[in-house]
């Protein structure tokens, strides 16, 4: 199996297209737009934190730092989590909140879409879980949806 790293601060993009990373959760794929990747970890022990929310796994020390970590799964109320050697934590950075890892099954590639590429996506207001995904994405002859992280890190429990 080859394995390739990327340098994520070399990664640039243009006005009409986006980078972003592919992951897969169950058998469904979903980007993460490379702009808020930190870093990507493999799994590591979580230290459980009292009375968190479900969906919250716990913190993880990342070179000094504490981390918490979210099992994206639960958050999208999908099924609990399966961990495999390809399972990987990714570090995301949005804005002054800091730091926050979500766990994935496995990370894909990078990919390039263009705006061309992307269709919005008009979530029914009704169901809370939709409003993860912001848009789906074609590359090649998959569908990805595209994640927004913006949703996934609010504090609101979905029931």
């Amino acid at each position: 199996m080859e394995v390739r790293t990327v340098d994520i601060n070399t990664i640039t993009t243009t006005n009409d297209s986006k980078q972003y990373i592919v992951v897969k959760i169950g058998s469904e794929q979903y980007g993460i737009d490379i702009s808020f990747v930190d870093n990507i970890v493999r799994l590591q022990k979580i230290t459980r934190v009292p009375k968190a929310q479900k969906y919250f796994k716990g913190i993880i020390n990342l070179r000094g730092e504490v981390v918490p970590v979210m099992s994206l799964r639960l958050k999208m109320c999908l099924d609990n989590d399966e961990f495999s050697d390809k399972s990987r934590i990714i570090i995301l950075r949005v804005d002054q909140r800091g730091l926050l890892g979500i766990m994935v099954d496995e990370v894909k590639e990078v990919v390039t879409l263009n705006t061309t590429q992307v269709d919005k996506y008009n979530p029914d207001s009704k169901d809370e879980q939709s409003t993860f995904i912001k848009g789906v994405g074609k590359h090649d002859d998959q569908l990805i949806s595209l994640l927004d992280i913006f949703s996934i890190v609010d504090d609101h429990e979905v029931e």
